[in-house]
């Protein structure tokens, strides 16, 4: 694997404190998250042929190579996916994994165009409101679905939002959110969805800004009316966007290693989000597709640490992601408190 910029070395003491400090995600894919060794044993008991022989080579197949193999390696991961109880096999591993890391609350993307026509929606869904209960139970993890719609399956947008308002009366989902290939599907062409989501009271998310450029994300914003902007890394090349998302604080989900592997970053470049930052815009730290980027949320400050962000930075970016998510208010008041103890031991 090709190194990524890094132009200092982080002390043992910072490594743990940022393996320790509790966090937030508010981007990350479920399919994406889920690793090699989990895709391996859902194939294998759903009969479905891998181009891989052992685990180990297919292990191997999973490292990130360019864009295109990377969404070959998602849609097999996809097609994994036979029976609703393999949603829940692949949620236990996810918060077993979130746990291990102390991420104490994430809000998860499904694609959920992929879904309507492969398992029924109420089994889908009860399967979700039983691992946000076994989240919570059982690594003390909070837990909320975005669906969102794939670009270049437009004619599924309806029916997303459907599947997503009978999620949101079981208490599951949260919102509506906006994936898939960027370019070529403007955020104009789900104007109308949108704005029927931001009537049923549906918080909404879109990715915009990474492959494309600064008339992406204005699309999310304007035509959209986008809470929060997925990626966001090329309103650096728009002087006027940046004044605008310092001043409105609309919040940016930026995935480090993501943009440097499908080269939005340039691999002996600092990432984008030091730009973004010293101009004031509200910034989060996430990890996007974790395994098949060959990362995990931690590994995101660390490199960000190796790139000559300090402690001090590091942790508001952590408190962004916190009051960047969709909880409640009454719920980050717990969150602030659990935040503000840890803070205070490690100063």
């Amino acid at each position: 694997m090709t190194i990524i910029y890094e132009n200092t070395s982080i002390s043992p003491e910072i490594n743990k404190r940022l393996w320790e400090m509790p966090k937030v995600e508010i981007h990350v894919h479920l399919e994406g998250a889920t690793d090699a060794a989990t895709v391996w044993k859902l194939a294998k008991r759903n009969k479905v042929t891998l181009p891989a022989a052992t685990l180990e080579e297919w292990q191997g197949m999973y490292a990130f190579r360019d864009f295109d193999h990377f969404l070959d390696i998602y849609l097999l991961a996809t097609q994994c996916m036979q029976t609703v109880d393999d949603f829940a096999f692949m949620l236990n591993r996810f918060l077993a994994e979130q746990a291990r890391q102390n991420v104490r609350y994430c809000e998860v993307f499904l694609s959920a165009s992929f879904i309507l026509d492969k398992f029924p929606q109420d089994e889908v869904i009860a399967v979700f409101a039983e691992g946000i209960k076994r989240g919570k139970e059982k690594y003390d993890i909070g837990l909320c679905f975005i669906p969102d719609i794939a670009r270049h399956i437009p004619e599924t947008r309806y029916r997303v939002l459907d599947f997503i308002l009978e999620g949101r009366d079981a208490g599951v989902f949260i919102g509506l959110g906006l994936g898939g290939p960027e370019a070529g599907y403007p955020p104009e062409l789900f104007a109308d969805v949108y704005e029927e989501a931001r009537r049923q009271g549906l918080h909404v998310v879109a990715h915009a800004g990474e492959v494309v450029g600064p008339e992406s994300i204005w699309g999310a914003l304007n035509k959209l009316k986008a809470e929060r902007i997925g990626h966001g890394v090329r309103s650096v090349d728009d002087p006027k966007l940046l004044e605008y998302l310092a001043e409105t604080q609309i919040p940016l989900e930026v995935c480090p290693h993501s943009n440097y592997r499908l080269k939005v970053t340039p691999l002996d470049e600092p990432h984008q989000i030091r730009k973004l930052v010293d101009a004031g815009v509200c910034c989060t730290v996430n990890s996007d597709d974790p395994p098949m980027f060959s990362t995990d949320l931690t590994s995101e400050y660390l490199l960000l640490a190796k790139q000559g962000f300090s402690w001090i930075e590091l942790w508001q970016l952590n408190r962004n992601a916190l009051e960047a998510s969709f909880l409640s208010e009454a719920e980050k008041v717990k969150y602030r408190a659990e935040w503000d103890a840890f803070y205070a031991m490690e100063k």
